[in-house]
């Protein structure tokens, strides 16, 4: 089979890097859902990254990079080609002054707790984002009036043919959910970010204010891809669908947040079909009410 020379090759050439095959994407993603994928590797290192990747460029293997899969919708039928895993693998971080250096498999967590931890004020945004620094870094993730934009100095990244290169703040272009990163399929290795001293207990207590008002509001009992859907001009994604009466709408398993309606949630053994099926359905009965396309924040890969 195919997958198996794809898995010779990778491990004749990095034979201290572990190739799994037929890894269920359902236990790599937030929602809970998707088919296996061929290869899964988890790289510990910058030229590790490099190197796999230039070597599935040179095979012509089929390549993707996720970070912790909090921002992911993978199909019933899994992905065909090599996984490159960057989370709790790639996920150092250090502090000098006021400026951290992190490897983009860490959590936003972690990364709010270790500025907290520093004195450092300017991460509180992210410190409930259930993300990693990488996916944050090509979304521009943000919350409650900060974003990455504000803290950012610059990135190292690379193409997926192994290259990597160095860009600050101005070429990454960020702006809502959205990068020159994403828009040209890079990804983000590691990251310099420049925080503000400040009160380590007024740090605390804003953290701790944000993510009760998360609970508060969220479905975070329930697996998810967080926000579904972007911010629509001129409007909020979760009030038009509850005003088109989708609250608690179910196809399956698949669930329009009773909570929060910007959240689709699955409710215990949904399958990625039905979570695309209810999607459309939110997408068409707002258009239907509202004549605003709702764009997907989620991203959608693999297969039927």
């Amino acid at each position: 089979m195919q997958k198996n020379k794809w898995a010779n090759i990778i491990r004749q050439a990095m034979p201290d890097l572990a190739v799994l095959l037929d890894e269920p994407m359902s236990a790599h993603t937030s929602f809970e859902v998707g088919g296996p994928v061929d290869i899964m590797v988890m790289p510990t290192s910058v030229e590790g990254i490099c190197q796999v990747l230039k070597l599935a460029g040179e095979h012509d293997i089929p390549r993707y990079v996720m970070g912790n899969g909090s921002n992911l919708l993978v199909r019933d039928g899994g992905i065909r080609g090599l996984v490159v895993k960057l989370g709790d693998n790639f996920s150092s971080v250090s502090v000098e002054d006021n400026i951290i250096k992190a490897q983009s498999g860490i959590p936003l967590t972690k990364l709010a707790h270790t500025a907290w931890q520093a004195s450092l004020t300017g991460l509180e945004f992210a410190s409930g984002i259930p993300g990693t620094l990488g996916g944050a870094v090509a979304m521009n993730a943000g919350a409650y009036g900060g974003e990455m934009a504000d803290v950012i100095l610059n990135v190292v990244l690379c193409d997926l043919d192994g290259t990597s290169f160095t860009w600050e703040l101005a070429e990454l272009d960020l702006g809502y959910r959205q990068s020159r990163v994403r828009r040209e399929k890079l990804v983000a290795l590691e990251a310099v970010l420049q925080l503000e001293f400040g009160d380590d207990h007024a740090i605390r207590v804003l953290m701790d204010d944000l993510n009760r008002r998360r609970r508060e509001k969220q479905p975070l009992s329930l697996a998810s891809a967080g926000s579904t859907f972007k911010r629509p001009p001129n409007g909020y994604a979760a009030k038009m669908i509850d005003e088109a009466g989708l609250r608690g709408v179910c196809v399956g398993n698949a669930q329009v947040s009773e909570l929060h309606c910007g959240f689709v949630v699955n409710r215990g053994k949904a399958t990625a079909k039905e979570l695309l099926e209810l999607i459309e359905v939110v997408r068409k009965q707002v258009y239907e009410r509202f004549h605003v396309e709702l764009e997907l924040e989620v991203q959608v890969i693999g297969e039927d």
